[in-house]
């Protein structure tokens, strides 16, 4: 929205006390606000207001607002036409403005005003106007500058000295910085309030893999992103209120990142990240396992079995499965191909425990292992080993992403000129990486996609490669076999 040019860009100044830190399931105790026309204050009214809950006694540790003081203060309902006349067309300003900004327009709108407007922070103002200090809360800020500030963390004790901070930063602001940040548009308007828009401003717009940091430095999300410039700022812009995303919010304090060159890359550098650091609000890939397994155990005669069964987390199997499906049918092509005895093969339902066998069908022990360990380890042995070749981060380099026996290796970057590379040559230039089955489906899904990206090696061969991308395809080499993409 615009601002109304017959209130000369008035002011709205604004600290509100609350029952918590999220406007959905919290309420407003006390609100202020300041009517400043840039140099002067025109107006300034406060009051109490029922919550119509209880107040925690953290809340009143802090505020020293309890439960007697608001039981006959209005409700918010009772005085929203006041506090819309007052921000009605007017520059909604506050220290960390976003925090103060939704309680306002939530209550607003439950009350039957809709309302929006133009807001300024003055902590992103001090960054700009005052750079290079430690901190930048209203405290902080008012005992670096001598701003006289009376009845802390009450609503308007603060707004008075959010007043007079805004009119000092004013006075300093010779560049008219302010006049750019009140643009509807503003982008740095939407930032969590303890991030510099400085680490956003030197973000790449490139694919690769993103960081959330606490104000310890501890990474609290990993995301990718095509664009990590445009994908980071999408998770500041919208008018969510639920906690979860407001605590997140506020627990950014910086951003790093990493160009990947490719957004294959970038989610498996995701995937691998999220597993090294385990973020606090990163939940969609941890929930990203694999249901079932194929397990081998011996039992109290010392017979060896194989087994499908779900997947703790802990157990060690000889392959994951993300349906059961596809677990059957592996363990059927194993007793079709090496004559293994069906007894000692459970399929899925039934637990892991040894299951009764008549004695006196019983197969030779050592043959019947012997079988097994051959059948699982030629498996194993015969799952393809290849290299998947695509663009990097610049001109004179390639990414690629090594397979090794059907199972992730690594990943990394090789000089553009690779095509004498041997094995151990792009093995040696990756990076390893733990393999799990979301990265190798992420990977099985882009080559059935790009067939013309895989190479396939040898010890010391690398297959020809004469054209910009890989003249090889899938149907040279029995897709279906090779990649299981079922």
């Amino acid at each position: 929205m615009g601002v109304n040019q017959s209130k000369k860009q008035e002011y709205a100044i604004v600290d509100i006390e609350t029952t918590g830190g999220h406007a959905k399931s919290s309420r407003i105790t006390e609100v202020a606000i300041v009517i400043h026309d840039g140099n002067q204050v025109l107006e300034r009214w406060e009051t109490l207001v029922n919550p119509g809950k209880e107040i925690p006694n953290s809340i009143f540790a802090l505020t020293g607002i309890d439960n007697d003081m608001v039981k006959d203060a209005p409700t918010f309902e009772e005085v929203a036409e006041r506090i819309y006349a007052m921000l009605k067309d007017r520059i909604f300003v506050a220290h960390n403005v976003n925090f103060d900004y939704s309680f306002i327009r939530f209550q607003l709108q439950e009350s039957g005003f809709e309302w929006s407007a133009i807001k300024l922070c003055t902590v992103r103002y001090a960054r700009k106007i005052k750079p290079g200090l430690l901190s930048y809360s209203l405290g902080r800020l008012c005992d670096y500058l001598d701003i006289p500030i009376e009845n802390r963390h009450r609503a308007g004790g603060d707004a008075d000295a959010t007043a007079i901070l805004f009119a000092y930063l004013k006075v300093l602001d010779t560049e008219q910085i302010f006049q750019d940040m009140i643009k509807h548009k503003a982008i740095d308007q939407r930032f969590p309030p303890h991030l510099n828009p400085l680490a956003y401003e030197q973000l790449p717009s490139e694919a690769g893999v993103y960081y959330f940091h606490d104000k310890d430095g501890k990474v609290i999300y990993v995301g990718k992103a095509v664009n990590i410039k445009k994908r980071v700022l999408s998770h500041f812009t919208g008018n969510n209120i639920q906690a979860q995303r407001q605590n997140f919010l506020k627990e950014i304090h910086h951003i790093s990142y990493e160009c990947c060159g490719t957004e294959l890359i970038a989610l498996l550098l995701e995937c691998a990240e999220i597993k090294r650091f385990w973020p606090k609000y990163n939940r969609a890939l941890k929930r990203y396992e694999p249901k079932f397994g194929l397990f081998s155990y011996e039992d109290q005669n010392g017979y060896l079995h194989l087994a499908i069964g779900k997947t703790n987390g802990g157990q060690a199997c000889i392959q994951v499965f993300q349906r059961e499906y596809d677990a059957i049918q592996l363990l059927q092509t194993f007793i079709q191909q090496d004559a293994i005895n069906p007894q000692f093969c459970q399929f899925g339902q039934a637990s892991l425990s040894t299951k009764s066998i008549e004695k006196d069908v019983l197969p030779d022990r050592d043959l019947h292992n012997t079988r097994i360990e051959r059948c699982i380890e030629e498996w194993l042995v015969q799952r393809p080993s290849y290299v998947l070749i695509d663009k990097g981060r610049h001109s004179e380099e390639k990414s690629c992403i090594v397979i090794e026996n059907g199972a992730f290796y690594g990943m990394g970057y090789i000089d553009q000129f690779y095509q004498n590379y041997g094995f151990e040559d792009i093995k040696a230039h990756v990076k390893r990486y733990p393999s799990n089955y979301y990265m190798m489906e992420l990977v099985k899904m882009a080559a059935a996609r790009h067939p013309g990206k895989i190479h396939f090696l040898t010890e010391s061969t690398f297959l020809p490669n004469t054209a910009a991308e890989p003249d090889f395809h899938y149907e040279k080499l029995e897709p279906n076999s090779l990649f299981n993409l079922s």
